[in-house]
């Protein structure tokens, strides 16, 4: 399906100990996402991790329908990411910014 509105997907990045992903894994299901799905604009989000040297790569999609739904969200600076504190305390490191990307093509339906 080729979209055809202003989806955009807002990408983020954090690593967390294994114990520290699952901990943020539950997090965004429970905390994060019913946040999100409250908020006008908000699309959907998928939540990625890897295994990397012992640590866990964590890779946040979150898909707004548009720029200004991501400013609601994220305020003037849609470049800075947004991680409460209950998030980073899970977390060993995570991306201060967050990349926009539009979406071209949608094959998800």
């Amino acid at each position: 399906m080729t979209a055809d509105n202003d989806l955009i997907v807002r990408t983020w990045c954090a690593t967390a100990t294994g114990a520290g992903a699952r901990e943020y894994h539950r997090y965004f299901a429970g905390t994060l996402l019913p946040q999100l799905r409250d908020l006008p604009g908000f699309a959907g989000g998928y939540l990625l991790s890897r295994d990397v040297n012992g640590t866990v790569e964590l890779t946040t999609h979150t898909f707004w329908e548009s720029p200004a739904a991501v400013r609601a969200v994220a305020g003037d600076d849609i470049t800075a990411s947004v991680v409460e504190p209950e998030a980073q305390s899970v977390l060993l490191d995570f991306d201060p910014t967050a990349t926009h990307r539009s979406v071209l093509v949608d094959a998800r339906g």
